[in-house]
């Protein structure tokens, strides 16, 4: 398998393959992860590992709080995730190029990223001045019928868009949607609105099947739900709400 020290960005969302994802950068420890890959030649991948927070915050207190009002704010790269970082994050992450790396006025940094491959981390280093992650490569594995699931996830998901999108004429007719069902494995969980833990399990799935076949229950779910509320503006298909670090 393959191995590589990264350096490693939690948040409270998930990062799937393929997904386009803005990032707000403000605190200094994530600052000092930007500053060191402005440092990598432009002509190669600025890479790190973004994992969902299982238990912990994804930004710092900066003030005492309740119940103790004197104590003091933490500090340093694992601030907010307990003495043994690992134990605060899913192990299944996925690996961020970050394609634009901005600077503005005030310090902090826009970045824009997308989701390359899959990463299991074996542990996690807080020593210097950001976390840094031993990750292990998970290869995408096909699974049986992955062609035929995604073909039924596609129809699953454009009545799912058709309905968050309401009474607006809005709907996928008109957007070129993947071939590859792997492709449609990832865009489906990037688009589909669920809960952070939800769309964990099918960035972890074993194979592409699998996770073609829970987005298709979870679809049909959420979809006989819709039926019953009020019109929901319609999700884009690529893109995740910007997340502040």
């Amino acid at each position: 398998m393959t191995t590589a020290r990264l350096p490693l960005f939690p948040l409270n969302t998930v990062l799937f393959p393929g997904l386009v994802l803005p990032l707000n950068v403000f605190e200094e420890r994530y600052r000092a992860m930007m500053r060191e890959l402005l440092r990598t030649d432009e002509s190669e991948p600025r890479r790190f590992a973004v994992v969902a927070i299982r238990d912990g915050r994804e930004v710092a207190p900066t003030a005492p709080g309740l119940p103790d009002q004197t104590a003091l704010p933490e500090k340093g790269p694992s601030a907010g995730f307990g003495p043994d970082p690992i134990q605060a994050f899913h192990r299944v992450g996925c690996v961020a190029d970050a394609a634009s790396i901005r600077q503005r006025a005030d310090g902090g940094y826009e970045v824009m990223v997308t989701g390359t491959t899959r990463v299991k981390l074996l542990s996690v280093d807080a020593t210097g001045p950001y976390l840094t992650a031993e990750t292990e490569e998970i290869p995408e594995a096909p699974g049986e019928e992955e062609e035929a699931l995604a073909e039924g996830v596609l129809r699953a998901f454009r009545s799912y868009q058709k309905r968050l999108a309401g009474a607006r004429e809005r709907s996928l007719t008109t957007t070129e949607l993947p071939d590859d069902p792997s492709v449609v494995s990832y865009l489906v969980a990037a688009a589909a609105v669920l809960d952070t833990p939800s769309k964990q399990r099918l960035l972890q799935a074993p194979d592409t099947a699998t996770r073609l076949r829970e987005e298709l229950a979870l679809l049909r779910a959420e979809t006989a739900v819709l039926r019953h509320l009020p019109s929901l503006p319609a999700v884009e298909l690529t893109r995740a709400p910007t997340s502040p670090n």
